[in-house]
């Protein structure tokens, strides 16, 4: 799976819009020599960007799965990073650190794997530092309630835990946690056309290539997967989003 992601969507990625999506994603604010915690790193592409286009200080990278906090150290120290950087595997569950650690948290298309957003965002704000910003893109659905049959058939198809909440409800946990200067920014518009090039990568002109990597029934799936994803991004009932919101300096 990893060969396959980073074959779609770039060195260290697991998830679409590679580098410049994370500088999208934390656009306007300077990282310049704070401390950020990076929820979900997965491989470490983020992570890397964080420190090298970010100039992040510090980026501690927490992940549930040990093969890929191997993989992210190991990469990253290639790059030269391992003295700004550092993973670590975690138990799912609250984040293991003291009050007030960070200046800034970081997630990119991680924290859909998280259900209960309240908790998250309580938890969030208690490792962020008075005026520290929470910084993160991830996979929402339009509205809460009952999936679309359209909805379900594509979350069956990734076969993941996905734990997908509305703008709305992101809304309601960050206002609720505490939290201030709350943004939710729809990147439908965005990622419906990328996926239909991304499915036009399968299927045509560099579906060679990916069958040589994972294999045709590999391949097939992951065709079918995307060919389920695409009907819910024009409907909009997929939506994913950037989020932003500031923990109150006092």
């Amino acid at each position: 799976m990893i060969t396959f992601l980073e074959g779609l969507w770039g060195d260290g990625f697991l998830s679409p819009g590679g580098a410049d999506e994370v500088m999208r994603v934390i656009a306007g604010v300077d990282l310049t020599g704070l401390t950020v915690l990076d929820i979900g790193c997965g491989i470490g592409g983020a992570t890397g960007v964080l420190v090298s286009a970010g100039h992040a200080g510090k980026v501690i990278g927490i992940d549930v799965e040990a093969p890929v906090c191997e993989i992210a150290s190991g990469r990253l120290d290639a790059q030269g990073l391992g003295d700004r950087v550092e993973i670590r595997r975690v138990e799912p569950g609250p984040l293991p650190f003291d009050d007030a650690s960070f200046n800034v948290v970081f997630s990119k298309d991680s924290i859909v794997h998280i259900a209960d957003k309240e908790s998250l965002a309580i938890d969030v704000f208690r490792v962020l530092r008075p005026g520290g910003w929470f910084l993160a893109s991830d996979w929402l659905t339009s509205h809460d309630g009952e999936m679309s049959a359209e909805m379900q058939a594509y979350v069956a198809a990734e076969d993941l835990d996905f734990g997908m909440a509305s703008p709305a409800r992101y809304r309601r946990a960050l206002r609720a946690a505490g939290f201030v200067d709350i943004e939710l920014v729809d990147r439908n518009p965005w990622y419906r056309v990328v996926a239909r090039e991304e499915l036009e990568r399968l299927t045509g002109s560099e579906r060679a290539t990916f069958e040589a990597a994972i294999g045709a029934d590999e391949l097939a799936l992951q065709i079918r997967t995307w060919e389920a994803m695409i009907p819910v991004l024009e409907s909009g009932e997929h939506c994913p989003h950037h989020l932003r919101a500031r923990r109150p300096r006092a």
